[in-house]
């Protein structure tokens, strides 16, 4: 029912770019809070931004407001996350997070909430 596959991570430098895509199906997507989060090692999981995607309303956490974008294509049930000017803090695994609550918040979770695997940015400095 809720599957998410997340691609894009990689190796960048300071400064670079990258995109990161998540693909969902149909059931998670339609309708849903699409929120993007991050886990540093021995941090705790952040929520780094949110898509709904019954309108395209977006939230972002002030960490990256201004340098990531997130956006979607509902052809391909898929949100992306444009990741700007990175900086090495914002090294950590990525994941694709989908929830429907009624509402739509940066770091929005529950119990039904589906989830990616996961995929790693590293920032060198």
């Amino acid at each position: 029912q809720g599957q998410l596959v997340e691609s894009g991570g990689g190796s960048v430098q300071a400064g670079g770019s990258l995109r990161l895509s998540c693909k969902a199906s149909q059931y998670a997507y339609d309708s849903a809070c699409m929120g993007w989060f991050r886990q540093a090692p021995g941090k705790v999981r952040e929520g780094v931004g949110v898509i709904y995607t019954g309108g395209g309303q977006t939230y972002y956490a002030d960490a990256v407001k201004g340098r990531f974008i997130i956006s979607q294509d509902n052809a391909k049930n898929t949100v992306y996350l444009l990741m700007r000017s990175l900086k090495p803090e914002d090294t950590g695994m990525y994941y694709c997070a989908a929830t429907r609550a009624g509402v739509c918040y940066t770091g929005l979770e529950t119990e039904s909430t589906y989830w990616g695997q996961g995929t790693q940015v590293t920032v060198s400095s």
